[in-house]
């Protein structure tokens, strides 16, 4: 209880100091939560920053990593096939090969000589990745045969390989040279494809 003087004023010690009120804040203690509330602003702030300098970072280390595996590739494709052009003159010279072993000669030794060449340098172009492309039997197919001739006949199914005339090669899957072929055309798969359409 609180104990009024006459004059208006209060005595101190009459004062209770559990009902006191709190103190005003002053404006030293203002001024401490300003520069608190402006820290947590800039510390938020630099937060942001460093969480877009990371995301930079990552994007960055990224594209360098694509561009790494992107040169790797496109070197070993070079590799790969930077012999094409060599390959391809050496086609026919491996073309006269097999027509002068498929001509009937007397000469054993000479024989013997040649065929011992053409193994070598099949083998040498196997080394490399170049295979022979199939043909003969198979059935025609523009992306690896070149049709010189459509032959009538009843003997080989329809639209089948029945002699290669240049033998087809590849380099390492990628198609060098077409075989060069005659492909049958029989009336009777002819007329079933016309009555099909």
């Amino acid at each position: 209880m609180v104990m009024v003087k006459r004059n208006g004023q209060v005595d101190p010690a009459a004062l209770d100091a559990e009902h006191e009120l709190p103190a005003a804040e002053t404006a030293e203690g203002d001024g401490a939560n300003t520069r608190v509330a402006a820290l947590e602003a800039e510390l938020q702030k630099m937060r942001e920053e460093r969480d877009v300098a990371i995301d930079r970072l990552a994007r960055a280390q990224a594209e360098f990593e694509n561009a790494r595996r992107r040169a790797q590739r496109e070197q070993q494709e070079y590799r790969d096939y930077a012999l094409t052009d060599a390959v391809r003159m050496l086609l026919p010279i491996l073309d006269s090969f097999d027509r002068a072993l498929a001509t009937q000669s007397s000469g054993g030794d000479f024989r013997s000589g040649m065929e011992l060449i053409d193994r070598q340098l099949h083998d040498a172009l196997a080394k490399l990745g170049v295979t022979e492309v199939e043909a003969e039997g198979q059935l025609f197919d523009p992306t690896l045969h070149e049709a010189i001739e459509m032959v009538d006949t009843d003997q080989v199914p329809d639209h089948y390989v029945m002699q290669e005339l240049q033998r087809g090669y590849r380099l390492k899957g990628r198609l060098l040279r077409p075989a060069m072929v005659r492909v049958a055309r029989n009336a009777a798969g002819t007329e079933k494809l016309d009555r099909e359409a």
